[in-house]
């Protein structure tokens, strides 16, 4: 793979010139105050800011956040993030209240060297994710004018074929930024040659979202750990009943297929902890996986599946992991996920944590993020790149 980076920019020099950002600043907001609960997608494109400031570039920071409708929305409104970002490289940041109106014009015009723009939601406009290439162009175009270079620091967007990821590219010259440069390095390391035993944890919800992954995986793994809601499905398929557990029933027969075809490298759980309803107060226990009550559900593993799993992790010399154990938001179900995530500290091995759920999870439950070899900040595109799918914005960064 050829990628101009950051480095290569910077020696050109960037001094004067606008360079615009790619972000992916799609940070959680606590639904009563608005404020941030989760900053970690922020601090992950500190170094590639940091760096475009020091050296003197007039920087115009792009992003989106959650999921508007093509048109204005305030609740989803990146002025939070603004001021964030604002304390964290410890200047402020000049937060336009459109993306490519009169307002980011201005903003951007006004920028002097060393200083910070924050375009408004790229989503409040329908251009960046439109399927129609002349729509998704146009969009581009505005946006391209914003800049005299671009860089893609946004690895959780690279695998969507939107505007300000895969169009823009074409139209300035372009470099990987210092996030998306890790990730890629980090990825290809699982997919190349990764040191044996090679472990992977899957978690979440369901199979049908990790199908995909789990078919391009199974060949190249040595154990392959199945927890949090999909494991359902996988008991399901061996004949066990699993209450009102969540259940993908079209999925079951697939993976009775996966489970003959992994030749033993599926570890499914083997206790789980149930409740009446799935509520923080709800009552529950923990159960054998044959003796799922018909009208309770499942929220968590249970303390052997995570002693049998920390066990097979404890072998290991790289580990990949995607995905909660179980409801860990809930105190009552979180030991499965906190158990699984220690164990994998614990391991004297090389660990990336893919993003997504998972990345919130180390974070929620108070975890030493410096004790995991790497922590993804794009769960669908590290999933997708482990599945050797080709991702939008990296084809248009190689170009």
């Amino acid at each position: 793979m050829s990628i101009r980076t950051l480095d290569d920019l910077l020696a050109e020099g960037v001094s004067g010139r606008r360079v615009l950002v790619r972000a992916d600043l799609n940070v959680p907001l606590d639904k009563q105050t608005g404020a941030i609960s989760d900053d970690g997608r922020i601090r992950a494109v500190l170094p590639t800011l940091g760096a475009l400031v020091e050296a003197g570039a007039k920087v115009v920071v792009c992003s989106h956040l959650g999921r508007p409708k093509g048109a204005p929305d305030p609740q989803f409104s990146l002025g939070p993030v603004a001021g964030r970002l604002g304390e964290l490289l410890g200047a402020p940041v000049h937060i336009a209240t459109d993306t490519v109106g009169e307002s980011a014009r201005s903003t951007v015009a006004d920028l002097a060297d060393g200083q910070v723009a924050l375009l408004e939601n790229l989503r409040f406009n329908a251009g960046e994710t439109s399927k129609d290439e002349a729509e998704r162009g146009a969009f581009a175009d505005q946006l391209a004018a914003f800049g005299d270079a671009y860089v893609d620091d946004a690895f959780g967007a690279v695998h969507r074929k939107h505007a300000s990821v895969f169009d823009v590219p074409a139209r300035l010259p372009h470099v990987a930024g210092r996030l998306v440069l890790r990730e890629v390095e980090v990825l290809s390391k699982l997919t190349a040659d990764p040191e044996r035993p090679y472990v992977v944890v899957l978690g979440g919800s369901k199979v049908s979202d990790k199908l995909a992954v789990i078919e391009a995986l199974l060949p190249t793994v040595d154990r392959l750990l199945i927890g949090g809601g999909m494991c359902f499905t996988f008991l399901k398929a061996q004949g066990l009943e699993v209450g009102t557990s969540l259940l993908e029933k079209d999925m079951v027969e697939t993976c009775r297929n996966l489970l003959e075809r992994a030749d033993g490298k599926i570890l499914l759980p083997v206790d789980v902890v149930v409740a009446d309803a799935f509520a923080p107060d709800a009552a529950h226990d923990t159960v054998r996986v044959d003796g799922i009550p018909s009208h309770r559900l499942g929220l968590d593993v249970g303390p052997e599946t995570v002693a049998g799993f920390s066990a097979a992790l404890s072998q290991a010399k790289t580990i990949f992991w995607n995905g909660p154990m179980g409801v860990f938001e809930m105190a009552a179900f979180a030991a499965g996920t906190r158990g699984i995530a220690e164990a994998i500290t614990k391991a004297d091995a090389f660990s990336v944590v893919g993003g997504g759920d998972s990345a919130a999870a180390v974070r929620a439950l108070g975890l030493d993020e410096s004790s995991f070899g790497h922590i993804s900040t794009g769960g669908g595109a590290s999933l997708e790149y482990l599945e050797g799918k080709t991702l939008p914005g990296i084809a248009a960064l190689e170009n």
